[in-house]
């Protein structure tokens, strides 16, 4: 019996091959992207997953909430680390650490950047990766000593047994390899190649309460509960930290960190989560659209195969049988599919990790991945051949062989139903795509209040630091530079912040939370960045060493109408405020533009210089750059950097969704239009001797075209009126994560219904024309 099943199924496959390719080829689209995007969404969910007693592993956030005002950050003071890991009795362990920095490792004659941080003695008892050589216990408790990866290890050494070797780091301090460590996933919230006691680089500002630039992460004990432990740090921070200090722990699991990092009321709300759940609404959407497409051309050729039903149930067919019959011949389909599905993964995989910057792999020898296609097989399966499975087995046997059969009310209004569906989700991701994309180029080109063109930074290393006034200058000779600064921090993304600031007259009970960085002289005229009151730093003034300049911002929370001359505490003491520099966007267009504080300091925490090329001489200002850093830092590699390219990476996440949205957008209506196709060429052939003979009577070509494609226009007409305001519901939340965003105007939702239109009249009219322009006698021959 199956085996005649099977066969029928093959020959009815090949009866009609235009309308079985749609179905595969369609359905093989809408497989290949859900596949892709699972793919994509697993690799999401697995960050931090591979880590031993993950549930135990918290990243410990600072959080403040004054007058309503709840806020939460990244980076915590230094003194946290310190109080809590002594009276936290739901501690095993505690580690404070460093931004990811980019330092030389030399070993003999080999010398790269390679990237590492500096972590306090517990950081493999907290994240407990694997070793290759060493322990958890003295990976780095020493000063002198440091751990590696297996990656940095064979790099340097050839070999993962490194043990005792000697690696110089930034071209200064000799370390012992005291530990290898296996590398770290990609997908992980630390990443790094080389790990240093902290005490190395610990300086005084590094101990003070209100300076937030660390991050620090806790293990749990067995039997610790989460909500107990938060509420005992938070009693431990306010018993230790100054009266004025607002700031409290919270903590979050580090499975939560990637996905959640968005908060609402202190409690995590959104972030990277939300983006996963797009995708793979679009992934069920898209296979919803080729399920669609499956469905109306089965039940729209029913009367191809309604003798055949007719003849088995006369015959003493059961209705079950034939249910089997039709769902066998759906999953037969959805298996073929399946089968070019898997191919255009294949083929597909590279271009989209490039897109989508990651290496996401194809692995044969996963029993998820065939487990996931034998499922999407089913639910494909019978999502698109439950319907036209029950309705071709109910037809009555005695109407058909009387040849009485025609198309009932409730299926025609089905199908356009489905078309109406298939179209509004089609609309949908237009939409999409539409607002994405207006974003993305509001991003790019709204001005930031500072220049990113032009403008190229070098990192201040070696020598560097202790010449640079005297390489400043050396920069500035030169026609093809304008003008040359050094600050703590780029300028775009400022992510230090400190509670030190005071002032006369601060209310205490005031979240004085500002972000601050150290710059040198020029800053304002290297970046363009205007000056509402006061001056920039200057070499002309001595007294600038303890000065200070602040932003519009800062001045608001600071409550001065005049705040230029105005005495203030902070980072280097009791100094004048001399200037006020006008907002900018220090940050992404997520954050409001947060108080801001600049200090005048040339010392150790002065990272970056900043030099601004004329316009059109770019070449030759790098040229420049380079004879004069490797003059003054010969045994480093020069390495230069565009600040527009940094501004770019700090929106890759919206980047790549915008790409994506673009691509499954239009997948989505290329499946559309191939349903769309099948039903034109099957309403064409159902009506030829009408068309034939509204030929013989003097029709034109134009109104044959406009008799065939009338009804779908006005289906799809119903599908923008459905779709527009579910479009604008979505479009309208996912912008209001951003502070700084477009608004959502009709010219978006009328020009992306046009597209829709567009594209189904242009796929309609190639089949009506085609019928318009077939000759007559030929469809009236067999009359």
């Amino acid at each position: 019996m199956f085996k005649n099943y099977f066969k029928i199924a093959i020959r009815s496959l090949l009866k009609s091959k235009l309308f079985s390719f749609i179905n595969i080829f369609g359905l093989a689209l809408g497989m290949s992207c859900s596949l892709l995007i699972w793919l994509w969404v697993k690799d999401e969910l697995s960050f931090n997953r591979f880590y031993p007693d993950l549930e135990k592993i918290y990243f410990v956030r600072p959080a403040s909430d004054w007058k309503g005002q709840k806020n939460v950050g990244e980076t915590t003071p230094g003194p946290w680390f310190e109080a809590i890991q002594k009276e936290s009795p739901d501690l095993a362990a505690i580690t404070k650490i460093t931004y990811n920095r980019d330092l030389l490792v030399k070993v003999g004659e080999k010398s790269t950047k390679e990237t590492g941080f500096y972590a306090t003695s517990d950081f493999f008892k907290v994240f407990q990766i694997p070793f290759l050589e060493g322990n958890a216990q003295s990976a780095v408790i020493a000063p002198t000593s440091i751990a590696v990866s297996r990656k940095l290890a064979e790099k340097y050494f050839g070999t993962t047994s490194a043990l005792g070797k000697t690696i110089q780091l930034d071209n200064a301090a000799n370390f012992t390899v005291n530990a290898v460590f296996e590398d770290i996933p990609q997908n992980s919230s630390v990443s790094c190649d080389w790990i240093v006691n902290f005490k190395v680089q610990e300086q005084d500002w590094m101990k003070t309460w209100g300076n937030y630039s660390f991050k620090t992460y806790a293990r749990l004990s067995q039997n610790a509960d989460p909500a107990h432990a938060e509420k005992v740090m938070q009693q431990i921070i306010k018993k230790n930290s100054p009266p004025q200090f607002v700031s409290f722990p919270i903590l979050q699991n580090l499975k939560d960190v990637y996905l959640y990092s968005e908060f609402e009321n202190l409690k995590p709300v959104g972030g990277r989560i939300e983006y996963i759940r797009v995708f793979s609404l679009v992934a069920v959407f898209i296979l919803l659209i080729a399920c669609v497409n499956f469905m109306n051309l089965a039940t729209a050729r029913s009367v191809k195969r309604a003798k055949e039903v007719g003849v088995r149930k006369v015959v003493g067919a059961e209705r079950k049988f034939l249910v089997m019959q039709f769902m066998g011949e759906s999953l037969i389909v959805s298996m073929l599919a399946a089968v070019l599905a898997l191919v255009f993964v294949a083929l597909l995989l590279p271009v989209f990790n490039e897109v989508v910057q990651k290496q996401i792999n194809l692995t044969v020898s996963d029993p998820v991945l065939w487990l996931s296609v034998i499922g999407l097989i089913f639910i494909t399966g019978l999502v698109a051949g439950s319907y036209p499975a029950l309705y071709l087995s109910g037809l009555q046997p005695i109407r058909i062989l009387k040849g009485r059969l025609t198309f009932t009310n409730s299926g025609a209004f089905l199908r356009k139903g489905l078309v109406v569906f298939q179209f509004s989700l089609s609309v949908f991701l237009i939409t999409g795509m539409l607002v994405i994309s207006r974003q993305m180029h509001y991003i790019q080109t709204k001005k930031l209040g500072l220049d990113r063109e032009n403008v190229m930074y070098i990192s201040l290393e070696g020598e560097l630091p202790n010449k640079l006034e005297a390489f400043r200058q050396e920069i500035l000779d030169s026609p093809f530079i304008g003008s040359a600064t050094t600050t703590g921090a780029i300028p775009t993304n400022i992510q230090a912040n400190s509670g030190d600031l005071d002032w006369a007259g601060r209310d205490k009970d005031l979240d004085n939370t500002v972000n601050a960085t150290f710059v040198g002289y020029d800053f304002a005229k290297t970046m363009n960045i205007q000056m509402v009151d006061g001056r920039d730093f200057s070499k002309e003034f001595a007294a600038d060493t303890a000065n200070y300049i602040i932003n519009e911002a800062a001045a608001k929370m600071m409550k001065m109408k005049s705040p230029v001359g105005q005495q203030v505490s902070f980072w280097m003491g009791k100094g004048t405020i001399v200037g006020v520099m006008k907002d900018f966007h220090l940050s992404t267009f997520h954050s409001a533009i947060q108080p801001l504080i600049f200090v005048n300091y040339k010392g150790l925490n002065t990272e970056f210089m900043m030099i601004k090329a004329k316009a059109g001489k770019t070449s030759e200002a790098i040229a420049h750059l380079e004879k004069v850093t490797k003059t003054f830092n010969p045994n480093y590699p020069f390495n230069y950097h565009f600040l527009d390219e940094d501004y770019e990476k700090m929106y890759r996440s919206e980047m790549i969704v915008n790409t994506l949205i673009k691509y499954f957008g239009i997948l989505a209506i290329v499946i559309s239009c191939l349903g769309l196709l099948g039903l034109a060429a099957f309403t064409a052939e159902q009506r030829t001797k009408e068309i034939g003979i509204r030929k013989v009577l003097g029709a034109n070509v134009a109104s044959i075209i406009s008799l065939l494609s009338r009804d779908f226009v006005k289906l799809i007409f119903i599908s923008i009126i459905i779709a527009i305001p579910v479009a604008w519901y979505a479009v309208d939340k996912w912008l209001t994560s951003f502070v700084y965003r477009i608004e959502l105007t009709w010219e978006i939702f009328a020009l992306a219904g046009a597209i829709a239109i567009f594209v189904a009249m242009f796929t309609v009219s190639f089949q009506s024309i085609k019928a318009a322009l077939m000759n007559p006698v030929r469809s009236l021959q067999s009359e």
